[in-house]
């Protein structure tokens, strides 16, 4: 099989990095990729969003799959321009992937189908939005952005004041686009945040292991929201008991609700979860492999994820058994300065060979590229996402923030305490 991957992060990355250890497949390309990508597949310069561009590659170089990494061209549509054209394509259509595109749509699926969620309201005008706050809000509160904002329009309130500059941020000033011409008002949940992957096929799903994101760019879970500033997996904070009610309230339900719908899912439904004390509830949806997520969950899959992409396409995943090795996986991305905010860029890595020849290691790379002379530079806020197994959680990062000295770049950045409530979870 020839596989195009569509996308250029850490988690195509990771996928383009599972494609190659298929049987069935030869020949892998990505568009546009990044530098470390480039080692396993041949990178091609066209933009995720250049869906005409994308289909006329296909058609051309003849490809058996293509496989949508990334959130805008999912929601954009690119499985159903590509279906049109009678090409293979891993992923949700248009109608399905307004799972993650919509937050006002996600919160009242979630509503009309009782899946466990925060209770909030929906806003399309700035004032009344104010009104609502001032007069029935209790806080903290949470804002979010309708539409996708790369992971960062979501705004945690402690105060009135801090609200109403939320709102202004979000549909006055317009900060994260268009995606803030509507606004969610949410109840702010308490707990355990769990990010949970699963495949599916319109009307199966299958799970795969847990994870946990850090989001915030700083130790302690402060600073700005991010895409991520590292991960691990299995979270110990999942437990038997959370995985049955999930499965009994909330994965099935949620295939059965967008089927319902007349919206059948086929791809990676995202579930991120809220152990609050009251019991799981929904977070968010995503429509995709969460990144760093796919970064700590897809190195621990025994399957051959092409057979299970494939399996999604055909309506066949009920023929399935994900498997999992018995182990755990910590990522830890290395970011430039500044991230989000404002960084440099630019910047020759050394050492990412010393990482990747050791067995168990892994560097995942998000924003690098080749500078003229051939050498890999940074080219991104989240420059690469540093990955290392360990027979329990505590090794895993024990490994990983050992590799994380082995590579450097000018002003490298990184959290120190990725997967500190491991040592939380031993002490309860």
């Amino acid at each position: 099989m020839k596989v195009l991957i569509v996308g250029s992060g850490g988690r195509e990355h990771a996928i383009a990095w599972k494609v190659a250890q298929s049987e069935k497949v030869s020949k892998i390309y990505c568009a546009p990729g990044n530098a470390g990508i480039a080692a396993l597949a041949e990178c091609v310069p066209i933009g995720a969003m250049e869906f005409d561009k994308l289909v006329a590659f296909a058609k051309e170089k003849k490809i058996d799959l293509t496989i949508i990494g990334m959130d805008d061209p999912l929601v954009g549509g690119i499985v159903d321009v590509f279906e049109a054209e009678g090409l293979r394509v891993f992923g949700p259509r248009k109608n399905a992937a307004i799972l993650e595109g919509s937050k006002s749509f996600s919160k009242d699926l979630m509503k009309k189908y009782n899946i466990p969620t925060a209770s909030y309201e929906v806003f399309t005008d700035a004032d009344a939005a104010v009104a609502y706050l001032k007069e029935k809000a209790d806080f903290p509160i949470v804002l979010k952005a309708d539409g996708l904002a790369l992971g960062k329009g979501v705004l945690i309130c402690n105060t009135l004041e801090e609200a109403i500059d939320g709102v202004r941020t979000i549909m006055t000033d317009k900060k994260f686009g268009t995606a803030g011409n509507t606004m969610v008002i949410e109840e702010f949940m308490t707990g355990r945040e769990v990010s949970v992957l699963s495949f599916v096929d319109g009307d199966t799903i299958r799970i795969m292991t847990s994870a946990q994101d850090h989001k915030r760019a700083k130790d302690g879970d402060q600073g700005l929201n991010t895409g991520g500033m590292g991960t691990f997996s299995p979270s110990p904070f999942y437990t038997e008991e959370v995985d049955e009610f999930c499965r009994k309230y909330i994965y099935q339900a949620t295939v059965d609700a967008m089927k319902a719908e007349g919206r059948p899912f086929k791809g990676i439904i995202f579930f991120g979860l809220m152990l609050t004390p009251k019991g799981p509830r929904v977070l968010e949806y995503n429509a995709r492999f969460g990144d760093p997520e796919a970064q700590v969950v897809i190195p621990r899959m025994k399957n051959d994820i092409v057979e299970v992409m494939e399996a999604c396409i055909d309506g066949t995943l009920s023929e399935i058994e994900l498997q999992f090795e018995d182990n755990a996986a910590v990522c830890v991305v290395l970011a430039s300065d500044g991230y989000p905010v404002s960084y440099e860029k630019g910047f020759p890595i050394t050492g990412l060979d010393s990482v990747e020849k050791v067995d168990g290691y892994y560097v995942f790379h998000a924003g690098t590229k080749f500078n003229d002379q051939g050498q890999i530079v940074t080219n991104g806020g989240r420059v690469l996402g540093v990955v290392a197994k360990g027979c329990d959680l505590k090794q895993a990062r024990l490994n990983a923030y050992s590799a994380t000295t082995w590579i450097e770049f000018k002003n490298k950045y990184m959290r120190n305490d990725i997967g500190k409530a491991i040592d939380e979870a031993e002490s309860n």
